[in-house]
Order: structure tokens, then C-alpha cells, then sequence
């Protein structure tokens, strides 16, 4: 089953086109990263599929169910708001930085959406949060507040926050990029192992080793548009496409 697909999705910000009609498919268990230069419009696009962002024209399915169809900004999907909220929290999300309440702990960061969206009870909530915390190696931080946190540390939190909420679908949006170099690491290592359970996962990203290590494809975008895409090997040891090539060169 196709989890996300996108089909000729446009989006502008006033007279500047962001993305013009990026489609793309992705498998269920698939691992998907999206590279590019600052600007091609990668972050835009992960938000337009989280409905962070309106899009202008192109559909967006989620779980093969249609869920947005635009023309020129009109949506012609009529499906109940209900509806197309619980198909949206089917898709998680970990931004560049880690928007972690101050006031909270560790443990209350990642317990607080279950309860209030999900419903869980507070000891349901409490028992998944735990094992999450502990799953991405935070299992002596739960009761540290974020700025007792590293930033390496608050990312981790941030994953946990987002696989609480038990999606099937999870989009990082460079979510290595506030990071300290020796910190990246440790937030790398968890997605790599996210993947390796079965997650399915697009990534916004500029590390080219974890791209290269673990997505199943490589997707290169650049003003707007999906250039190239392929097998990590392929992109990575023989681009098609000059505007990929010069890119690669400049980061490798």
C-alpha cells in the first residue's frame, strides 16, 4: 500500500513558486531522502503534506485516501474534518528544531498529545512514554526539563513526542541541522533504527551518509522540482542530471 503519495503538488508564496508539480510515492516500510540546496523547496513540501501548508494545486493521498485536491487554491475533497484529522495523525513529524514545553519534563513533553488527542489515559500515556524514552536511549533524562537537556537530547525527545502518537508515517524535516556536529550522531543512530523496525520515513536531510547508509531512494530537488531519483548507489556514484552532480560535489 502506498502510505503518502503526492501528485503534481504546486505551492507559491505570493509570486515566487516554491513547488511546481512534485509528485512522489511512498511505499509503506520505504525510507525516502530528499536532498537538496537551501531554497529547492524541501521543507515546504514536507509541510504541505502534514497540512502545515495549504497547497495551491495537486492531490495528496494518505493510506491511498485522497485527502486534499486542489485547483488554484480550492479544495474539491468534501470529506469530514474529522475524517481527514484522523488520517493526518497518521503522519508524525520532527522539525529542525525541537519546540520542547520549557515547563514540562521529558516524560510530560511526550505524554501530553496522547492524552489530549489521542485520548489515552494518563497511565496508558505514561507506560508508552516510558518505553519510547527508553527506546531512543533517554531512559535517565525522563524526569529532566528540556534545558537540562543537550540538544542531541531534546531532538531524541522530539522523536518520542512524534512516535507516541503511534503513526505509521514519520517526516523529519532536517532534523539534524540545529545540532552540534558531535551531537548528530546520537539523533542519527534512532532514525537508523526507526527504519530498521519498518517506519516508514521521508527525510529532509543534509547528511549524505545516512542518506547513502539507509534510504531506500534518493530524491534530488532544486527550485521547486524533483531532478533525479534513485537508489542511494545510483545518485550518489553516477547522477543523471548535471544540477544533482554539481551538488554532490560541492558537499561530498
Amino acid at each position: 500500500m502506498s502510505m503518502i503519495k503526492a501528485v503534481n503538488v504546486s505551492k507559491a508564496f505570493g509570486t515566487r513558486e516554491v513547488l511546481r508539480s512534485v509528485s512522489i510515492e511512498v511505499e509503506q516500510k520505504e525510507v525516502i531522502c530528499i536532498i537538496g540546496p537551501s531554497g529547492a523547496g524541501k521543507s515546504t513540501f514536507l509541510h504541505c503534506l502534514n497540512r502545515l501548508e495549504r497547497i495551491d494545486d495537486g492531490q495528496i493521498y494518505i493510506e491511498d485516501k485522497l485527502l486534499f485536491d486542489c485547483v488554484k487554491g480550492v479544495d474539491k475533497v468534501r470529506i469530514p474534518p474529522a475524517e481527514r484529522a484522523s488520517s493526518l495523525l497518521e503522519v508524525g513529524m520532527v522539525f529542525q528544531r525541537f519546540n520542547l514545553f520549557p515547563h514540562r519534563n521529558a516524560l510530560e513533553n511526550v505524554m501530553l498529545a496522547p492524552v489530549h488527542v489521542r485520548k489515552m489515559t494518563q497511565k496508558t500515556a505514561r507506560e508508552k512514554a516510558e518505553a519510547i524514552l527508553t527506546r531512543v536511549g533517554l531512559a535517565d533524562k525522563m524526569a529532566d526539563f528540556p534545558e537540562q537537556l543537550s540538544g542531541g537530547q531534546q531532538q531524541r525527545v522530539a522523536i518520542a513526542r512524534a512516535l507516541a502518537m503511534e503513526p505509521k508515517i514519520m517526516l523529519f524535516d532536517e532534523p539534524t541541522s540545529a545540532l552540534d556536529p558531535e551531537l548528530v550522531g546520537e539523533v542519527l543512530s534512532v532514525m537508523k533504527n526507526l527504519a530498521e523496525g519498518g517506519m516508514t520515513m521521508l527525510v529532509v536531510t543534509h547528511e549524505m551518509g545516512f542518506a547513502r547508509e539507509v534510504a531506500n531512494r534518493v530524491v534530488f530537488m532544486h527550485e521547486g522540482v524533483i531532478l533525479e531519483s534513485g537508489k542511494p548507489d545510483s545518485i550518489f556514484t553516477n547522477p543523471q542530471n548535471e544540477r544533482t552532480r554539481q551538488f554532490l560535489q560541492s558537499v561530498l
